[in-house]
């Protein structure tokens, strides 16, 4: 059984092609900007049969064609890793591409083994400056990346993908940094910037929490035109979303 918060069918965003995307109940990091606040906790959501996903997935495969499948977010999936390698595992008896979404930041012989079995992993590394880091989540970002050169060394493929909050992520120091620590990477087969936004305020609004960020600006044009410029001193394969 795998606790579910919701589905997304024909998502474009998060990994190539069409996609079924299931979002998973619970997360341990606490990001500042988190979109989906309602899938933190670890308490709710919906007990679901993994036979029932695999079914979403089979009636959807007509429709993902040659690169799309399923991803796996949240939420952070690899919280449920132990119940999600089966369900995966039944998936790519289907033949059913497999994502997952993940800041990188739980690591046990669970998670190892669903990566193994993952086809691209989808890496949020939300700040390489240790600091910010934990003052953007409330946790280190020193897993993020032994999971990052652990992908790298054991030959699993990912797109690294990085939120540019201004104020917060945008420092051109800190780009510089991630650059330098992920530039010799050959596994990395594509780099997201990821315009901050602010879509979830009301989830924060109906939850009766506060949104600590309410005072922080989208991304000017020039600030998306600065970042891309930066990021692609170091990657030829740098994508602003």
């Amino acid at each position: 059984m795998i606790k579910v918060h919701s589905y997304e069918s024909m998502g474009t965003y998060d990994g190539p092609g069409l996609r079924l995307v299931v979002f998973l109940q619970g997360c341990p990091f606490r990001c500042l900007y988190c979109a989906n606040p309602d899938t933190i906790p670890f308490e709710g959501g919906t007990q679901t049969n993994i036979e029932h996903i695999v079914g979403m997935a089979v009636n959807q495969k007509p429709f993902f064609g040659k690169k799309g499948g399923v991803t796996f977010s949240g939420g952070e999936p690899t919280a449920q890793a132990k119940d999600l390698i089966p369900l995966v595992c039944r998936l790519k008896e289907e033949g059913i591409n497999v994502c997952i979404d993940t800041n990188g930041g739980i690591w046990n012989p669970s998670v190892e083994e669903l990566l193994r079995l993952t086809d691209l992993v989808l890496l949020d590394v939300k700040q390489i400056n240790p600091e910010r880091h934990k003052d953007l989540t409330g946790h280190s970002n020193s897993q993020t990346l032994k999971t990052a050169s652990w992908l790298e060394d054991n030959g699993r493929p990912f797109w690294l993908r990085y939120v540019l909050v201004p104020g917060i992520s945008d420092f051109e120091e800190d780009i510089r940094a991630l650059g330098e620590h992920f530039k010799d990477f050959k596994m990395i087969q594509r780099v997201e910037i990821l315009p901050y936004h602010t879509l979830g305020i009301h989830k924060y609004e109906t939850m009766g929490q506060e949104y600590r960020l309410k005072d922080t600006a989208t991304n000017t044009p020039e600030q998306l035109d600065r970042a891309k410029r930066l990021f692609d001193e170091y990657f030829d394969c740098v994508i602003l979303n």
